[in-house]
C-alpha cells in the first residue's frame, strides 16, 4: 500500500505492508484523513514518532470479528489502551498506562490506504454525514471534552484564543451551549467563518482591556499560555488544549496571585461529535482550505503550514 511515512524526513513508500489484523481489531480501507497541528508539531520533533503519520479519518471495514460492521463507514478514537492498568480499571482508557496512539505513539496512523485499530475504537457514520465532515469528528470531539472538564454557564463569558482549526471548532461548540464567546485570533480571514456565524471575534491586537470568566487556549504555541494569563479574570479558568515541539517558559506567580484554574485538555466523546454534525449543528466545510492525493501527501504537509491555511484534506481513495 501507498503510505506517508516520517522517519527524521517525510517520504512516500508506495510498497508499505498493509498492517496485519489482530484478533479483536478491525480493517479500515481509509478514503479521507486530515492533518491536524499535531502532526505538523511531529514533523518538527514533537514525541520523536517515527511511522505513518495521521489519525483523523473516515474510512471502510474490509474485516471484523463483527461482521455486522464489514463495508460500513467508520471513524476511530485514537487512544489503544490495554484494559489492564490502574487506569484502565478506573474507567480513564485515554491516560493507560501502556497506551499507544494512532498516528503519535507507538501506532502507525492513517495517511496510507489502510490501517487496523481496535473494534471498539470504532464508530461507525451514519449516511447524512459525508466524508469531508467525517473526517471532522475526532478534533470536535476534543472540543466536547471542555464541556466534560468545565461547567460553563451562559451567563459566563469564554475566549478562544487560536484561530487554526481546533480554536474555530471550539468556539462553535461553547457558542452552542448558550454561552458569550469570543474568538481570538492572527488572521481575519480565518475568523470571517464564526463571524458569518454570528460568533463575536478579534485580532489579538485588538483586545484592549477584555478579559474571560473562561479562556480555552488554541494558539499551538508557547506563548499561548501567557497570552491566556493576561485575558482571564481572577479565579478564573484556562485550558489548554495546544501540543507543540518545545517548553513554555511561564511565570508562574500570576497564577497564584490570580487563583487561577488551569485544566489540561485532550481527547473527548466520539458520539456526541457525530450527533452533532448529524444535525449539522457545527460548520466543518468552511474550515477545508486544500485537497490533495495520497501521492501528493509530502505537499498537503507543506500546504498545512500556511498561516491561512485551517484544514488540509488527503483523499487516499484518489491515488
Amino acid at each position: 500500500m501507498q503510505a506517508l511515512i516520517f522517519d527524521g524526513k517525510l517520504r512516500l513508500d508506495k510498497n508499505h505492508p498493509v498492517p496485519e489484523r489482530k484478533p479483536y481489531e478491525v480493517l479500515i480501507r481509509i478514503l479521507k484523513a486530515g492533518i491536524c497541528r499535531t502532526d505538523l508539531e511531529i514533523v518538527k520533533g514533537y514525541l520523536d514518532f517515527k511511522g505513518i503519520l495521521g489519525h483523523e479519518f473516515v474510512g471502510i471495514v474490509e474485516e471484523s470479528p463483527d461482521q455486522n460492521l464489514a463495508g460500513k463507514r467508520v471513524v476511530g478514537e485514537i487512544n489503544i489502551s490495554c484494559g489492564r492498568c490502574i487506569y484502565c480499571l478506573k474507567g480513564m482508557a485515554t491516560h493507560c498506562e501502556n497506551r499507544s496512539a494512532l498516528g503519535i505513539q507507538n501506532k502507525n496512523g492513517v495517511f496510507a490506504e489502510y490501517v487496523s485499530l481496535p473494534i471498539e475504537n470504532v464508530h461507525t457514520i451514519p449516511d447524512s454525514v459525508t466524508d469531508d465532515q467525517a473526517v471532522f469528528v475526532e478534533p470536535l470531539a476534543a472540543c466536547l471534552q471542555i464541556t466534560e472538564q468545565v461547567h460553563i454557564t451562559p451567563c459566563k463569558n469564554v475566549a478562544v484564543l487560536g484561530d487554526g482549526n481546533l480554536g474555530l471548532l471550539c468556539a462553535q461548540v461553547l457558542t452552542a451551549t448558550g454561552t458569550q464567546v469570543l474568538a481570538v485570533g492572527k488572521h481575519q480571514a480565518k475568523l470571517n467563518t464564526l463571524k458569518q456565524r454570528g460568533i463575536r471575534t478579534c485580532l489579538v491586537g485588538e483586545l484592549s482591556r477584555e478579559r474571560a470568566d473562561f479562556v480555552v487556549e488554541c494558539t499551538g504555541s508557547p506563548s499561548g499560555l501567557k497570552e491566556a494569563l493576561q485575558i482571564v479574570h481572577p479565579r478564573g479558568t484556562i485550558v489548554l488544549k495546544s501540543t507543540y515541539r518545545g517548553q513554555a517558559r511561564i511565570n508562574l506567580a500570576p497564577m497564584v496571585i490570580d487563583e487561577i484554574t488551569i485544566i489540561g485538555s485532550r481527547c473527548g466523546p466520539f458520539r456526541p461529535a457525530i450527533r452533532l454534525l448529524e444535525k449539522n449543528t457545527i460548520d466543518v466545510l468552511s474550515l477545508i482550505s486544500e485537497r490533495f492525493p495520497l501521492g501528493k501527501a509530502p505537499q498537503a504537509i507543506q500546504a498545512a503550514l500556511g498561516k491561512q491555511t485551517i484544514k488540509v484534506l488527503i483523499d487516499i481513495s484518489d491515488r
